[in-house]
């Protein structure tokens, strides 16, 4: 285990997660193919081997700090990019039934040979529209937890992301920047879409201590069969 590593297994073992030899070596692997596809296809700015580790790896499971994954069963990642944060969260906790949705078919590529590579079991790798997706049987209303990182603002991003999640449910958006504005124009969407904020997180990255927030929102209903719209519409007319 070379210092990057160490101090990664020591941040995350901080928070009562501790890693396999095996489990790093699935990082190293998802690290490696992360950087060498990245030469092919634009999946991330951060390439750098301990930027990677900090704002993608340990940046995607900060999530595990708020939420017990060990009472999660079903996890949806819906735009997830280069896997962020579904694939880290995974290789974490392998009981997790994993589902990442993506609109960009290279993207599932990549997911698909980083799954092959790392031996991952029980993903799902689905390419199309969350509106589209979230509409169909078995996953609409069906998962224990559903996550988006920096993908869109709250009031989008509940509409791509709440009719996954079953009632009494999670859904987490992951973000950068203070998301208190951001929550109170999603007022009207939260309503809509039967959801309900229980928290907000605040937590700084190690290293260079850039905020990061986590949006925790209980689903209190089934969705609506009016939603979510058609693909595109919620970028265009967001419910404010």
């Amino acid at each position: 285990m070379d210092p990057i590593q160490e101090q990664f297994v020591q941040r995350l073992k901080e928070h009562g997660i501790t890693l396999e030899p095996s489990q790093l070596e699935q990082f190293e692997i998802y690290f490696k193919e992360l950087v060498e596809w990245n030469e092919k296809m634009n999946l991330t700015g951060i390439t750098e081997r301990e930027q990677v580790y900090t704002k993608h790896f340990y940046d995607s499971i900060s999530l595990a700090f708020y939420v017990n994954m060990e009472e999660i069963g079903t996890l949806a990642d819906i735009g997830s990019g280069a896997g962020f944060p579904g694939i880290p969260l995974k290789i974490c906790f392998p009981h997790l039934k994993l589902t990442i949705i993506d609109s960009l078919n290279k993207r599932i590529s990549f997911l698909q040979h980083v799954v092959q590579e790392t031996g991952l079991k029980d993903v799902e790798l689905l390419h199309g529209r969350a509106e589209d997706w979230g509409r169909k049987a078995g996953y609409r209303d069906h998962f224990d937890l559903v996550t988006a990182r920096a993908v869109a603002r709250q009031a989008v991003l509940n509409e791509f992301c709440l009719p996954f999640v079953k009632v009494n449910g999670l859904f987490a958006a992951m973000k950068g920047s203070d998301p208190a504005e951001e929550v109170q124009e999603a007022a009207k969407s939260l309503k809509e879409l039967r959801g309900k904020v229980i928290e907000v997180e605040r937590f700084l990255l190690p290293v260079e201590e850039s905020a990061r927030h986590i949006v925790q929102i209980r689903k209190t209903a089934p969705t609506p069969g009016k939603y979510p719209r058609k693909a595109g519409t919620a970028v265009k007319s967001p419910l404010i």
